[in-house]
């Protein structure tokens, strides 16, 4: 009950300001573990942690740790093939097998980029087949998807399927059109150009060395706590995939993506016209749209207008950037105890926002 009346005074009483009524929420989230951050005009206005690093010893979270981005590192992947793009490397509409031999015709980069290819999922082939004890690449994945060649799901361009395998395949036709590791790509012409110190794609070792680096978890019912979430077999992908690169595996701050999210409105990276294809929705092959451009999800709101976000879920994380660019606001939310909540709080914080 205490928690629905701080509620029903966030969205009544204009008295209190927007920190107030933030403070006041994140106050009422019990459960959540995570870092905040909101940002008007590219400043931060609210930037708080809360919950633990580490819930056995309870290490208090701060606002500089490293979260997991799991699916948020896929509008990076999408920015190294925008780079390439404008560098006369590769086309939107190149196929992919100009650049790696897969056992399915017909799929471009742009389908790749929004979600509308058909692949199998490469991570059920390396699932059944692949040897735990070794720990998978990109070569190792392609490798997989010839040998045992599941049946697309679909004719590229039908439908939108969220595709983890796509955008394995975008990290390793940049290596293929660079002729550069993609790991590398990733740190000298994003992170090291926007002084992102804290970002970069880990191994696990780098992981565990790394002293500020927020665990994940998950809440056990029978034990009534949250425990590490390597330490459950679901997670355990993270390892034996863990030279993967392109759908994930990006670590970062939040300061750090919002150093992202202002570079976006600039030309540091690329030219204006270049970025607005990533916020361009999909016209499918029956003319249905589809809105996912390239590496964001897109929608508009009577409010805010124009938004583009994404969203990650690794084991014990869940992460959000929501760019409201009609209105030049940021909402960067990383979260590393997978709170069933993660919805709700994020809709909640549009209302406190508007």
């Amino acid at each position: 009950m205490k928690k629905f009346f701080i509620l029903f005074l966030l969205f009544t009483n204009t008295v209190f300001s927007q920190e107030e009524k933030l403070d006041s929420f994140f106050a009422a989230q019990k459960d959540f573990s995570g870092v905040v951050l909101i940002a008007e005009n590219g400043k931060s206005i609210y930037n708080e942690a809360f919950g633990y690093r580490e819930f056995e010893n309870q290490i208090p979270l701060q606002a500089s740790d490293i979260f997991e981005l799991a699916s948020v590192s896929k509008q990076f992947t999408a920015m190294i093939i925008m780079m390439l793009k404008e560098k006369g490397l590769l086309n939107y509409d190149d196929s992919v097998s100009k650049y790696l031999q897969i056992p399915y015709k017909g799929i471009t980069i742009r389908n790749l980029l929004t979600h509308t290819s058909g692949l199998p999922d490469y991570q059920d082939i390396m699932d059944k087949y692949w040897d735990k004890s070794k720990v998978a690449g990109n070569a190792d994945c392609i490798e997989y998807l010839n040998k045992y060649a599941p049946p697309k799901h679909f004719e590229p361009g039908e439908k939108y399927e969220y595709s983890n395998t796509g955008y394995m395949l975008l990290a390793s036709i940049a290596e293929k059109a660079s002729g550069k590791d993609f790991i590398e790509l990733c740190r000298k012409w994003i992170f090291q150009k926007l002084k992102m110190k804290s970002t970069d794609i880990r191994t696990l070792e780098e992981k565990k060395a790394t002293k500020n680096f927020a665990i994940g978890h998950m809440y056990v019912e029978e034990r009534n706590k949250y425990v590490r979430a390597d330490s459950f077999p679901s997670s355990n992908y993270t390892i034996w995939l863990g030279n993967r690169k392109g759908p994930g595996r990006i670590s970062s701050t939040v300061d750090d993506l919002l150093k992202w999210d202002k570079a976006l409105y600039t030309e540091k990276l690329i030219r204006q016209s270049t970025l607005q294809d990533a916020f361009i929705p999909m016209k499918l092959n029956d003319g249905i749209i589809s809105n996912y451009g390239f590496g964001w999800e897109l929608r508009n709101d009577p409010s805010f207008g124009k938004i583009v976000q994404h969203n990650g879920d690794n084991p014990g994380y869940k992460t959000q950037i929501i760019r409201y660019i009609d209105k030049r606001k940021t909402i960067i939310l990383l979260n590393n105890n997978a709170t069933k909540d993660f919805a709700l709080i994020l809709k909640q914080l549009e209302e406190i926002i508007k």
